[in-house]
Parts: structure tokens; sequence; C-alpha cells
């Protein structure tokens, strides 16, 4: 299983915006082949910063979220949202459930 976690840091007052548009993006995205999670967490702290938690079944279907309509869709909406450039970062799941 790989695993991908992108940590947000938005504008302020941006929250709802992007909540709506990664409501969007995460409902088709648990329909892609290869999906096992896809989760939008705000921390309670701060309501601008945000990370996604999205987990496949291997590389290849990873990378065709990254190709997906929804998913360009969603990088356009939020582009301008960000305080800061969004940070991926890549795991491979040592213990898979």
């Amino acid at each position: 299983m790989i695993v991908t976690i992108v940590h947000v840091k938005l504008k302020p007052g941006r929250a709802q915006e992007f909540k709506r548009a990664c409501l969007a993006n995460h409902q088709a995205s648990v329909k892609e082949e290869g999906n096992r999670r896809f989760d939008i967490l705000q921390q309670d702290a701060d309501e601008d910063s945000f990370v996604l938690y999205e987990a496949y079944d291997s590389k290849e279907a990873a990378a065709a979220h990254k190709e997906s309509s929804h998913y360009r869709a969603w990088r356009e909406a939020v582009a301008d949202m960000m305080a800061v450039p969004r940070q991926g970062i890549a795991y491979t799941a040592i213990a898979p459930s």
C-alpha cells in the first residue's frame, strides 16, 4: 500500500472554500480503482492547516490519481489558496490493513 500525506497551510479565510474543493475531489477519488482511503483532516488548533491522507494499492494507482480530471480540477481550484506550497510526502505501508 502506498500512502501520501499532504500538508497544506492556507491563506487566512480560505478554509471553507478549500473544504468544498477537497470534498469534491474526495468523492471522486474514493471511487478510483486501487483507492483505499482519502481523508481530509483539519487541524483543531489552526483552521487554516490541513492534512490529506491518500492511500492506494500501488504506485501505479497513486500515479493514476494525479492524472485524473478531478485531481487536476482540485489542484487548479486550490492553487491560490495556499499560504505556502503544499508538501506531499510518500510512504510505503509496512503492515497494511
